[in-house]
């Protein structure tokens, strides 16, 4: 166990492409190191999205308090800029209790945000948003893409509302360099997580295949209920396909095959991320 004295400017982040074992890993540390967690997901904040998010239950948790899960309605919006503002307090709460802050998730842009700081902000821009919102989500995320590869590498290609802000951001002020922030006051240690490719897509689809049969389905409906198609969309590709699925826009024997498709897409765009971390990512 680290002594308290030398954890008190120290923290562990654990990242790694989706169903890579990010949670596990993460009690796991924290039993041996003295740690609470910190999750670091846009979606697991939201309460009632389980299913689909693979949220981690009581039980899994082992005794180990975490933090930032079931914090939000699915309908509420939670930024990049709040994740930082909590997780910013609760770090400093943490290793004033003696603790070792864990930072674990998938959400590479709030473990961006929090160690290299945000773009300055800049105010809505009714004409371009405008102008965006004529475009579909494709389409958004190719300009982004095209105007800043690494913005756009930290992006949910299916959240409209994200690829309409970062757009708004680059016509303001084009391609801001991440400020020093968290990381440049605290020690930080990575934990990168990163299955070998065919063990990934296995670990994906039987993910996938559990999630149906748990009942995913029905979760998808009881959100959509709740917050209408545009938001269900923007809960990432889960609930997106899914609702396709309950809107009769695509049938059952497409949807296994679809999620596993977009979910490996968006592994590997986890994993460019990380790369980008220097840590060697196949």
């Amino acid at each position: 166990m680290i002594p308290s004295h030398l954890m008190e400017r120290q923290i562990l982040c654990i990242a790694g492409p989706t169903a890579s074992g990010k949670s596990s890993r993460a009690v796991m540390e924290a039993l041996a190191r003295n740690g609470e967690i910190i999750s670091v997901d846009s979606r697991q904040v939201y309460r009632g999205l389980n299913i689909g998010t693979e949220k981690i239950t009581v039980e899994e948790m082992q005794g180990v308090l975490h933090h930032l899960i079931d914090v939000r309605e699915p309908e509420e919006n939670y930024s990049a800029g709040d994740f930082v503002q909590d997780a910013t307090r609760l770090i400093e709460e943490i290793s004033s209790r003696g603790k070792l802050p864990i930072l674990a998730g998938g959400t590479h842009f709030y473990f961006d945000a929090l160690l290299n700081g945000l773009p300055m902000g800049t105010d809505a821009n009714p004409a371009l948003r405008e102008e965006l919102e004529k475009l579909n989500t494709e389409e958004l995320y190719a300009r982004v893409r095209s105007a800043d590869a690494r913005r756009a590498a930290e992006l949910d290609p299916s959240n409209r509302r994200r690829l309409i802000r970062a757009l708004e951001i680059i016509e303001a002020k084009g391609t801001v360099p991440p400020r020093s922030n968290l990381g440049g006051t605290y020690a930080v240690e990575w934990i990168v997580i990163n299955p070998p490719r065919e063990e990934l897509r296995a670990r994906i689809d039987v993910r996938l295949a559990i999630a149906l049969e748990r009942g995913l389905i029905d979760e998808v409906r009881r959100v959509h209920e709740q917050v209408g198609d545009m938001r269900l969309n923007e809960l990432g590709l889960e609930y997106k396909i899914s609702g396709e699925f309950l809107r009769g826009e695509r049938d059952e024997a497409s949807l296994l095959p679809t999620l596993s498709s977009k979910l490996w897409h968006y592994a590997r765009r986890q994993k460019a991320w990380l790369r980008k971390l220097g840590h060697p990512i196949s």
